[in-house]
């Protein structure tokens, strides 16, 4: 009976044991199943995190396009207001050549309307002195035909006699 004895507290001590290991795997399974909860948490946080993420990269990208397209259109005003700056400065050079031809021609209609008044003068003296010529060509005139109508009585008084 000893060895029954024995037996049972082996049996015993075999069934404590295995009930400390039993114990010890149940407590091990509740570790693992919290961290497994906790894990499982985490990943459906990092998941919804991810999630957002991504959503932001989208939004991301579509400003990135959004801002791509605002800097080739900056970029296509930028070359359109180069090329309208360089207008203007012809238009200017332009405006200026045409403010130098119109001063140059005002001066040019002043310079010949003084040349203008200057012979207009000239004319009108002209014409007084051709007047004057013209008068006293008819008086020499007369006086020459009443000279002649004389001397040619006087010719005829002589032949006569």
């Amino acid at each position: 009976m000893d060895k029954l004895r024995e037996k049972i507290n082996s049996l015993k001590l075999e069934t404590e044991a295995a009930q400390e290991k039993t114990e010890d795997a149940i407590k091990q399974v509740k570790t693992l199943e919290s961290e497994n909860l906790q894990k499982d948490q985490e990943i459906s946080s990092l998941t919804h995190k991810n999630g957002l993420l991504e959503a932001e990269v989208e939004e991301l990208e579509a400003k990135l396009n959004e801002a791509k397209g605002a800097a080739e259109e900056g970029a296509a005003h930028g070359s359109a207001n180069e090329s309208l700056t360089k207008k203007i400065t012809l238009l200017e050079e332009e405006l200026e050549e045409s403010d130098n031809n119109l001063r140059e021609t005002t001066d040019k209609l002043r310079q010949t309307d003084v040349k203008a008044e200057h012979f207009e003068k000239k004319v009108v003296s002209l014409e007084a002195a051709v007047e004057d010529w013209e008068k006293k060509y008819e008086e020499l005139q007369a006086k020459y035909n009443v000279a002649k109508t004389e001397l040619d009585e006087i010719t005829q008084q002589l032949e006569a006699i």
